[in-house]
């Protein structure tokens, strides 16, 4: 399993570096500049400011300056937050997002993993029909929907929910992280139900069963272990596709996340902060992917010697 984790570090370098290059070329190719929005300030200023920031310079040099600089692990500053890091506005909005996703994953994994093992043990029942009938339009309706919906029930109907904040007032929390974590609950029940599916048609299970077993021992010890291996390999791309994907959740429910961060920067043309989330949040889905893949070949035996 070293010799699988160093590989995927050094094929990571690459990817790394393929997408903060394809990145820093596709924001150059957008019109206009992170200044020119400033209307009150003269050209003369707005001179002085690219000459500051190394924007007078041709776009391969520019290039050039920024991957120097980035491979000693520094993203360069902020365009709009003078005085301010890249790296020290992550450090602010990660916690938040980091917790953000946390609630969320746990939403998921519980409310997940219960519909699809229910599901699988009661098969061609309503409780099988209707958890999947659930996790289907948790898959169809996306977040920019989901979240407003919470909204209007909870919030503005009901009255029983805040509907903006973090962290301020009672069960503010709840919202956002339903939001988020709602969709990831509807793939994780079908994943769980077509891998508990078939790992209780295996032999193992058999004779499990005819050696006097409790059906509850069978499930816990036997079936689910190899059952939720689709799920560990989902949940690497899941919860760095949490982190990616809180900014909608982010901006809806008004929190101070590196997500809403992101989306301020894409509309100020911050260029250095969208490279700097950007290559961040590449990092963590390839340290989350590998991650899963381990805890996936731990699980699976035959898999862990194969490799």
């Amino acid at each position: 399993m070293l010799a699988i984790f160093f590989k995927r570090i050094l094929l990571a370098i690459p990817v790394l570096f393929a997408v903060a290059s394809i990145t820093f070329f596709l924001i150059k190719l957008a019109p206009g500049g992170p200044f020119d929005a400033d209307k009150a300030v003269s050209p003369q200023v707005l001179k002085n400011l690219n000459e500051a920031y190394n924007l007078d310079a041709s776009n391969w040099e520019q290039y050039v300056d920024y991957m120097s600089n980035l491979a000693q692990g520094d993203l360069g500053p902020s365009f709009r937050f003078p005085g301010r890091s890249v790296t020290e506005m992550i450090t602010t909005g990660l916690p938040v997002t980091f917790e953000l996703a946390f609630y969320a994953i746990l939403i998921a994994l519980v409310m997940g993993v219960f519909s699809g093992v229910l599901a699988a043990l009661k098969r061609n029942t309503f409780l099988d029909f209707i958890p999947m009938a659930i996790a289907m339009i948790g898959i169809c309706v996306p977040t920019f929907l989901m979240g407003p919906l919470l909204v209007l029930i909870f919030g503005i109907n009901l009255e029983i929910l805040p509907v903006s904040g973090w962290g301020q007032l009672p069960g503010d929390k709840i919202l956002p992280s339903l939001t988020l974590g709602f969709a990831y609950a509807a793939y994780i029940a079908r994943l769980s139900r077509g891998g508990m599916l078939e790992v209780l048609n295996q032999d193992f299970i058999r004779t499990a069963r005819a050696k006097g077993l409790t059906e509850k021992m069978v499930v816990i010890k036997h079936a689910m272990q190899g059952g939720l291996i689709p799920v560990v390999s989902f949940l690497g791309p899941a919860i760095a596709g949490l982190l990616a994907g809180s900014f909608v959740v982010e901006t809806i429910f008004q929190i101070p996340g590196l997500g809403r961060f992101y989306v301020e920067a894409a509309f100020n043309r911050d260029y250095t902060m969208i490279l700097g989330t950007t290559i961040f949040f590449s990092a963590m889905i390839v340290f989350f992917n590998l991650l899963s893949d381990l805890a996936a070949l731990w699980l699976n035996p035959r898999s862990r010697d194969a490799s």
